[in-house]
């Protein structure tokens, strides 16, 4: 994604392990228009990682056989294809065997939290999630300049009818499309974000089970984010039914009293934790991310 540019302006600084600790892998898994090994975007993170982690291991999750069909399929394959292919990605690579942290921006949050609730056993130690559309998103205000095709094509699906049938087979997006004017439609058609999030009237409760299981679960959220709406579905909470411009705090909300996912679990034990960020969507400095994220959950 485009904002993603400024990372790439980031001048990287060594950050000491601690001495004899071996420091865990790192999954990594880009957001919309972005692909695993973009220079400017989870390239500079990547590297950003490894110098600041002495000996860490990065695994950039590619979907799709080149960097292109990556950046394709982020917008044009069923999003719980990506999820098992994910997942097989990760069981397959011989360096995440003993568990690993996850870091996801925007949508890739999303998928990695559907990755640690649908394999569990993969072992995902602490998962972060930046920009991440929890609740899905009701809105498409911006899209990366670089990928205008892409958009133009996105908004043209999601204006004829996220629900439709057609539509959900195949476009992510519609896939975490979420409307609070029409619950009813929402979980009865919603592939994805409604079946992940436990909305269907048949519950797993492995779901809430797997996600628990988690060290820690973190959510920034970008204070102004022109992207994402609403914002706040970045960290979990979205619009009361039936109207678009109140949100419901998270801990008032059915998906936590009822924890149908493990956010209540994970919250009595202190292992939930919301972040903010100044600025628009996928914007930060190297120093808040070294201070607040690196330092914090992925040095041991």
């Amino acid at each position: 994604m485009k904002n993603l540019s400024v990372i790439g302006l980031l001048s990287l600084s060594c950050v000491a392990a601690v001495l004899g600790a071996e420091p865990v892998p790192i999954v990594i898994w880009h957001g919309m228009g972005d692909s695993c090994c973009n220079p400017v975007s989870m390239g500079s993170i990547k590297d950003m990682l490894e110098e600041n982690i002495p000996g860490v291991y990065v695994h950039s999750l590619m979907i799709g056989g080149n960097v292109i069909a990556d950046m394709e399929n982020g917008f044009f394959k069923d999003t719980n294809a990506q999820i098992e292919m994910a997942c097989g990605l990760i069981r397959d690579d011989p360096k995440l065997q003993n568990g690993f942290n996850a870091l996801g921006f925007s949508q890739g949050g999303q998928f990695l939290r559907a990755v640690q609730q649908r394999c569990p056993e993969l072992g995902m130690k602490n998962l972060v999630t930046i920009g991440a559309q929890h609740q899905g998103v009701f809105g498409f205000p911006n899209c990366p300049g670089e990928q205008i095709y892409f958009c133009d094509i996105v908004r043209d699906l999601l204006n004829y009818g996220a629900y439709v049938d057609f539509v959900q087979n195949f476009l992510v997006q519609a896939q975490y499309w979420h409307d609070p004017l029409d619950l009813e439609l929402h979980v009865s058609k919603s592939k994805f974000i409604a079946e992940i999030n436990n909305e269907k009237p048949v519950k797993k409760p492995e779901y809430a089970e797997n996600l628990a299981k988690l060290e820690n679960f973190v959510m920034v959220k970008h204070t102004k984010d022109t992207m994402v709406e609403p914002r706040e579905s970045e960290h979990f909470e979205f619009y009361a039914p039936n109207q678009a411009e109140t949100i419901i705090p998270l801990r008032e909300s059915q998906i936590y009293l009822e924890d149908w996912i493990g956010l209540k679990a994970l919250d009595e034990r202190g292992a939930l934790h919301f972040l903010e960020v100044e600025g628009d969507h996928l914007e930060f400095t190297r120093q808040w991310f070294l201070d607040n994220i690196v330092n914090v959950y992925f040095i041991p």
